[in-house]
């Protein structure tokens, strides 16, 4: 096939996740001729959402869940009529040596919190608050300083450490473990670790780790929306994608679903299959997929690979639709409140650096690490009308510290069995009743609850090992200047009409679109008027 026979268009955008219609938006906003191809019957990758459960209507965010770092600048940019909810509860987190008592963090309530702590702690827990206060007031500058920059090209290490302001924090979060920093700002291991987990979602580290990948992923869970909150997306996690798929459609882009991409060439040609071949030919190619995906594309194509590493995810989620929420152990908060935040479970510093120890020997952690969430209690559209009056509830179960590795030669069912039962054992440790009580049976009798393992989403979502990042998390900045577009933006390979524009860009991760905004902005330099 010659060129003159291929599609012709200025951008083609391979994957179709929520960042490539972000680029997808921008780029036909601005006059652009773009086509996004898509391997599956719908777009959206990890940002969907779905009834698992055949007869019962609740529309879960069966892989992604929640929004921190989506820009209100992209929101804006594109007219995105998408609605966040923030969570009144930042979090609970029972003592794992005495369940009967836990610590809830409540937003507007310091003095609740307070008590909490010394419920929980004892003597020095009013001390280990006001701790625990210092470090999130401590930690708002950097918020403030680095999450404005997301959108605008890298800044340099040295710009953004004079924004922040704070040197000792600076060198805490960027050349030494995260451990070190949170032992000098807790007494307590319980408290430690509420502060630990935020560094380890996706990500297999321990609080020392030299590499500080957990640095890294702390680094963006504290940075979000300039503050560091969590929101729920009203009506689920696949709205936000009906809202950018509409928005990239009324702007003139072209979305192909059910055609895979076979081959990318550094001159722009990318092959693709369907019932027939054909090839889409751009003047920039974006790639939405993963980098160890993209390699497998320009490797079939005869060119030179990005050469990154295999990415390996460490997470297990569990989804369920409960009749009611289970009763907890500490008779002094409600339910409704320590499951409208995260639900820490077993997580203490000790604990999940205890897990990352048995996970690297090739055991299932016991007891797992656990996150959990309960999104209808902010968003309780996502249920049918029935499910609400009836006073139905989802929960999802989000385990740390299970690498792939773990279950990469297993029987699929058996791997997604056993990290079930070992999440369902760590909740059942603090809480007063079994959870198998309170989970809804669907029409057909099964179970309302499911295990979406690393295995599960290279599978159905094509992200290899599992990996939610699409490979290990880059810092937001630049050591010195760029001289090229695209590594300005953080979107560069080693082809120039090849770029980045998902979770593998360097400030990619989470559902953020920054990834796809990044690389519109770069497409839109390179191209010219």
């Amino acid at each position: 096939m010659t060129a003159s026979d291929s599609r012709q268009y200025d951008v083609v955008i391979v994957g179709g996740g929520h960042n490539a219609l972000v680029a997808a938006a921008y780029l036909a906003r601005a006059g652009r001729r773009v086509a996004v191809i898509e391997r599956a019957e719908a777009v959206g990758g990890a940002a969907v959402s779905e009834r698992p459960w055949f007869g019962v209507d609740a529309r879960l965010s069966r892989y992604s869940y929640l929004v921190s770092l989506l820009p209100q600048k992209i929101i804006d940019d594109l007219g995105l009529r998408i609605r966040l909810e923030r969570r009144r509860y930042s979090s609970y987190t029972p003592d794992p040596r005495d369940p009967s008592r836990g610590i809830l963090i409540d937003t507007r309530d310091a003095a609740a919190t307070t008590a909490s702590f010394v419920r929980t702690l004892g003597d020095d827990g009013a001390a280990e608050a006001e701790r625990f206060s210092a470090f999130g007031a401590r930690l708002a500058p950097l918020a403030e300083a680095v999450f404005p920059t997301m959108t605008d090209p890298l800044p340099t290490a040295d710009e953004l450490r004079e924004r922040v302001g704070d040197d000792d924090l600076w060198e805490a979060l960027t050349t030494r473990p995260l451990g070190d920093l949170l032992r000098r700002s807790f007494e307590s291991d319980l408290v430690r670790g509420i502060a630990l987990t935020d560094g380890l979602i996706g990500t297999f580290a321990t609080s020392d780790d030299p590499s500080l990948a957990q640095n890294r992923c702390f680094l963006y869970h504290v940075v979000g929306g300039g503050t560091g909150d969590w929101d729920v997306p009203v009506g689920g996690m696949g709205t936000v994608t009906k809202e950018l798929e509409r928005v990239a459609l009324e702007s003139g882009a072209e979305i192909f679903t059910g055609v895979e991409a076979i081959s990318i060439s550094p001159d722009g040609d990318v092959h693709t299959m369907t019932d027939r071949s054909e090839v889409f030919h751009g003047e920039l190619v974006l790639s939405g997929v993963g980098c160890a995906v993209l390699d497998r594309l320009l490797a079939a194509g005869g060119s030179e690979t990005t050469g990154a590493e295999t990415p390996e995810g460490a997470q297990v989620k569990v989804n369920m639709l409960l009749s009611r929420l289970p009763r907890l152990r500490d008779e002094s908060v409600t339910p409704e409140a320590a499951f409208s935040g995260t639900f820490h479970v077993n997580e203490t510093m000790t604990q999940v650096d205890a897990a990352y120890a048995a996970a690297s020997g090739g055991l299932i952690p016991d007891p797992l690490p656990v996150e959990i969430y309960c999104h209808s209690l902010t968003d309780p559209s996502i249920l049918g009308d029935h499910l609400v009056a009836d006073g139905a509830q989802t929960l999802t179960m989000f385990g740390l510290q299970v690498p792939h590795r773990l279950i990469a030669d297993m029987d699929p069912v058996a791997a997604g069995a056993k990290l079930l039962a070992a999440a369902q054992a760590s909740l059942e440790s603090v809480i007063a009743e079994p959870l198998r009580d309170c989970i809804l049976r669907a029409p057909d009798g099964r179970l309302c609850i499911e295990a979406r393992t690393t295995r599960d989403l290279e599978e159905s979502l094509n992200m290899v090992g599992g990996d939610i990042f699409h490979g290990a998390l880059s810092w937001p900045w630049l050591d010195a200047p760029a001289s090229t577009p695209a590594a300005r933006w953080g979107v560069s390979t080693p082809h120039p009409r090849v770029l980045l524009c998902g979770s593998s860009a360097q400030r990619g991760g989470a559902v953020s679109g920054i990834g796809g905004q990044n690389a519109a902005m770069a497409a839109l330099e390179i191209l010219g008027d």
